[in-house]
């Protein structure tokens, strides 16, 4: 593997050229940034974003077309469809408003530098590499103009000085504790105290710069919490569902849903013959495109297992058309799964075919674990259905449903295959296979001897 193999891909949106070409060539210093596109507008920023799927944008706020909040607004759209990717915001204000405005959404991932400093060291290489591994960051400038004000004549000890910097940084309270060798929990009650000495005969300047502090470690804790409580693998919507019923925990819904599960052909075969940190890439690269179409599509994704993934859709939320949304993902998985195969083809690695099954009906759902973890659990027939029909889908690139899935979709193309038996349950199934929406009827082929005629499935 090559030292380029570690590299992090960067999308760069400024209108102004000079700017891009500048902040270019710092990165290139860095060594282990590329570069892969550049943007001067809102619509060039997401389509190059989409086409280009890198780990980092870093963007200018002030663009093109009305010269307001494009950058960070364009921003925000593709963290929408390209969740984890870092955002790096270049900024020539210098008010703490604006970066306290950016962190307080609670979403870990955001850097906000001055372009004035930028040059300064490795200060934006920095950045970059911080909000590409899930951190934030605030310009140093920043940090200085938020706890100036509020130190005041409060006569601070160096303990809460450190306390009070590492809070206008905007570091985790984790992170504060593992540095102070302490708890979260004491870091906690460390900040409510350094904020009660603050305050004590706080003039209007200070007051103002306490409500920016508040706001920020806020943020801080909303986003460990959510981070916590319900993991990275699991979508802001059903953090916001906790929030909002914290007896969510432990009770049982009955839904109707239809769940996806994909599965990598040939993976083992491709795992032995790879080098393990190169098959790693390979395999973040393969959820990072199969995230984005199953949550592009409304999907929640509940888990991935090595090369295998599993999401519902009309969970936790119902969704009327949830087996359509989930044909349109499967549809998008394998196309997006191609794309990222060909370009790995240009290296010579080995492409991840898929095999994707969908089964529609109901399921029990439930937020269910312990005070260290919990997960959102389905369980049900439908689950493991699921999962046989995803064995049944061969070769690579085939999808095949169960009837239900096929009876709410009836502007997709599928064919009957014929009756099996699958492992858990008595009765052989009935499955189809989806069919291009102007492809032929082929039978199945799935390296098997099989001799069986296919049937063009009619509802």
């Amino acid at each position: 593997m090559t030292s380029a193999d570690a590299h992090i891909t960067v999308l760069l949106a400024d209108d102004n050229l000079l700017v891009r070409e500048g902040v270019r060539a710092l990165l290139r210093v860095a060594g282990d940034v590329d570069v892969v596109a550049m943007a001067e507008d809102y619509d060039s920023l997401v389509a190059r974003a989409v086409e280009h799927r890198p780990q980092v944008v870093v963007t200018d706020i002030r663009m093109p077309p009305r010269f307001a909040d494009e950058g960070i607004e364009a921003a925000k759209e593709v963290r929408k469809r390209m969740p984890g990717t870092g955002i790096v915001v270049l900024s020539q204000y210098d008010d703490p408003e604006y970066a306290v405005a950016l962190l307080a959404q609670g979403a870990a991932g955001y850097a906000y530098l001055l372009k004035e400093r930028v040059a300064d060291g490795d200060r934006l290489a920095r950045a970059v590499r911080e909000v590409a591994a899930g951190g934030s960051m605030l310009d140093p400038e920043i940090v200085q103009a938020l706890v100036t004000p509020a130190r005041g004549g409060a006569g601070l000890s160096a303990d809460e000085e450190r306390l009070l910097t590492m809070v206008a940084e905007g570091r985790a309270v984790k992170a504060i504790a593992a540095t102070l060798q302490s708890t979260p929990e004491a870091v906690d009650h460390a900040v409510e105290d350094l904020f009660l000495h603050l305050a004590r005969d706080a003039s209007a300047g200070v007051r103002g710069a306490l409500k920016r502090l508040r706001t920020l470690h806020r943020a801080i804790l909303e986003r460990e919490e959510q981070g916590e409580t319900l993991t990275r693998l699991l979508p802001s919507g059903l953090a916001e569902k906790l929030r909002a019923d914290p007896g969510a925990v432990g009770r049982t819904e009955r839904l109707v849903v239809t769940v996806l599960m994909s599965d990598v052909r040939g993976y083992s075969g491709i795992a032995e013959r790879a080098d393990p940190t190169t098959l790693a890439r390979q395999l973040n690269a393969h959820r990072r495109a199969m995230n984005g179409a199953i949550l592009e599509q409304g999907g929640t994704v509940m888990q991935y297992v090595g090369d295998a993934v599993m999401a519902v859709f009309g969970a936790p939320f119902p969704q009327p058309d949830h087996a359509e949304r989930a044909l349109r993902a499967a549809a998008e998985m394998h196309s997006r799964q191609a794309a990222v195969d060909t370009e790995w083809a240009a290296e010579g690695l080995e492409p991840f075919g898929m095999g994707i099954g969908l089964s529609t009906g109901e399921v029990a759902a439930a937020l269910l674990g312990s005070d260290e973890r919990l997960e959102y659990t389905l369980v049900g027939d439908t689950v493991n259905l699921a999962q046989r029909l995803q064995d049944l889908a061969r070769p690579a690139g085939t999808t095949v449903v169960s009837e239900a899935t096929a009876d709410l979709a009836p502007r997709e193309l599928f064919e009957r295959l014929p009756p099996v038996r699958v492992k858990g349950r008595d009765a052989a199934v009935t499955a189809c296979r989806v069919l291009p929406p102007a492809g032929p009827r082929h039978g199945v082929d799935d390296g098997a001897d099989d001799t069986a005629e296919v049937e063009e499935y009619s509802r």
